[in-house]
C-alpha cells in the first residue's frame, strides 16, 4: 500500500501517532522535500522514527513518480508530507498514479498551514481563495495573484498569501546548457512579499486605478508557524516591509472585512496599536 503521510508544521514529535506507527512498519519511507520544510532536519527524523528517510525532490515526484511506487502493490511505501498531503496539488497526482496502476492508498492526516493560520486570531471561515507569492525576476513580474487578492478584499475576505520557496532552482545559463547545478535554497520573506504587493499598487494607480489592497491595508506576517519560536506581527502593508520575522518558512495574509473580535486579537501582535484603535 502506499500510505501519504502529514507531518505537521513543527518538528519531528508533530507527526500522529498512528502515521508514526505506520512510519515505523512501512519498507521504503520518502520525505517530499520541495513545496514546505519543517524546523528540523532530515537527520532529526530519521532519528525520532527510527527509520531511514530517502528525499524526494520536485524532479523525483514529477518526472519520476514511478520509482515512488515501484513495488507497492507487493509493500508498504510511505510518502511524508510537511503539513497535509494534500496542501499541494502534486500529492493528487501521485494518489492518481497509484490507483492507475492497481495500488491502495491511505491518507493521514495532519495540520496544515491553511488552519494553521487560525493562530493569529483571524476566522478561518472568512477567508477566501489562496494565493501564491512568487519570487519577481528582472525579466519575470507576474500580478495574477493581485487580482485575486483584490476579488477576495472586495468580497470582505482574507487572502492567505503562502510565499515562495526556491529548491534546487537552476539558473536560466545552467538550464540551457543542460548542466544539473542548482542555486542555493531560497526563502521569501514577508517583507519581500510586502515590497512586491506595494510595486503592483503603484502599477496600478500608474495605469489609472485605485486599488483595493493599499499601503494602509491592515496585514499579518507570519513565520514557523507551528514551532516553537513561531512569530506573529500585525500592521499596515507599508509596515509588512521592515518586518523582522527570523527563519522559514513566512506566510502573510491580506485582510478583508474585520469583525471586532478578530481586530481585538490582532492587537496582540501589533507592530503599532493607534493603527487598530483607529
Amino acid at each position: 500500500m502506499l500510505y501519504l503521510i502529514g507531518l505537521g508544521l513543527g518538528d519531528a514529535k508533530d507527526i500522529t501517532v498512528k502515521g508514526l506507527e505506520v512510519v515505523q512498519q512501512c519498507n521504503r519511507v520518502y520525505l517530499e522535500a520541495y513545496t514546505s520544510i519543517l524546523t528540523v532536519g532530515k537527520e532529526a527524523l530519521e532519528e525520532f522514527y527510527g527509520k531511514e528517510l530517502i528525499l524526494a525532490d520536485r524532479e523525483m515526484v514529477e518526472q519520476n513518480a514511478d520509482l515512488v511506487l515501484k513495488d507497492a502493490h507487493q509493500c508498504d511505501v510511505a510518502f511524508l508530507v510537511v503539513g497535509d498531503p494534500f496542501g499541494a496539488t502534486t500529492h493528487s497526482d501521485l494518489v492518481l498514479r497509484a490507483v492507475k496502476l492497481g495500488i491502495p492508498y491511505r491518507v493521514i492526516h495532519n495540520a496544515s498551514i491553511l488552519n494553521a493560520v487560525g493562530c493569529c486570531g483571524l476566522q478561518l471561515y472568512s477567508f477566501g481563495e489562496t494565493v501564491s507569492i512568487v519570487f519577481w525576476t528582472d525579466t519575470w513580474k507576474p500580478e495574477s495573484f493581485f487580482d485575486k487578492i483584490t476579488k477576495n478584499k472586495k468580497n470582505g475576505m482574507h487572502t492567505l498569501c503562502l510565499l515562495d520557496i526556491k529548491v534546487k532552482d537552476q539558473s536560466l545559463e545552467n538550464l540551457m546548457r543542460g548542466k544539473k547545478i542548482y542555486e542555493p535554497p531560497r526563502y521569501m520573506r514577508v517583507k519581500e512579499a510586502a515590497e512586491q504587493l506595494l510595486a503592483i499598487v503603484q502599477n496600478r494607480r500608474q495605469e489609472g486605478e485605485e486599488p483595493e489592497v493599499t499601503e494602509d491595508t491592515i496585514c499579518v506576517g507570519l513565520a514557523r508557524v507551528g514551532g516553537v519560536d513561531q512569530k506573529i506581527a500585525s500592521g499596515t502593508l507599508q509596515e509588512m516591509t521592515t518586518l523582522e520575522l527570523g527563519g522559514p518558512l513566512h506566510s502573510m495574509i491580506i485582510t478583508g472585512i474585520l469583525h471586532p473580535l478578530e481586530i481585538e486579537m490582532l492587537k496582540l501582535f501589533a507592530v503599532n496599536k493607534v493603527i487598530f484603535e483607529n
